[in-house]
């Protein structure tokens, strides 16, 4: 399992339980990196900023709204997603490759362009389906996160 710190956004009860709304900062290791400010990732993420993140859990703690809670969830989904999102667009990059140049410039007479276009154009698709199969992972991982304990109010 893996953790993260979170703030409790909202409470609503629901009889011995508690609905709870979270939201943390998505943790990137530029901020601690001693080359962030010449480096092109670090500029990106500077410019770009934190993205927020959100969930909602069931729990029988009380807890209160500005409260900082530690979370747990499962690494499976997430590197299950994160494969998915990285390797299915580049598997479809190769396999454009090399239809644009067995297939496609030879039919069309066409130059290195048609199977570079070809390959960026299947990569492309790979995105989409990947990002189309991950959705439901991602839903489902919004489902398995626990409430590990509460820490209280946030010092800032």
């Amino acid at each position: 399992m893996m953790t993260a710190l979170a703030t409790v956004t909202s409470v609503k009860s629901r009889g011995h339980r508690y609905q709870v709304k979270l939201s943390c900062d998505q943790q990137t290791s530029c901020s601690s990196c001693q080359s962030k400010n010449s480096c092109g990732t670090g500029i990106v993420t500077k410019a770009v900023g934190n993205k927020q993140l959100s969930w909602h859990l069931l729990t029988s703690k009380t807890v209160n709204p500005g409260d900082v809670v530690e979370i747990a969830f499962p690494e499976k989904s997430l590197l299950q997603s994160a494969a998915l999102i990285y390797l299915l667009p580049l598997l479809f990059l190769f396999l454009g490759a090399m239809a644009g140049q067995l297939w496609l410039a030879p039919l069309l007479g066409g130059s290195e362009l048609v199977v570079i276009g070809f390959s960026a154009v299947s990569a492309y698709l790979g995105f989409r389906l990947a990002k189309k199969w991950v959705s439901p992972m991602e839903a489902a991982s919004h489902q398995q996160v626990e409430l590990v304990r509460v820490l209280g109010q946030s010092i800032a």
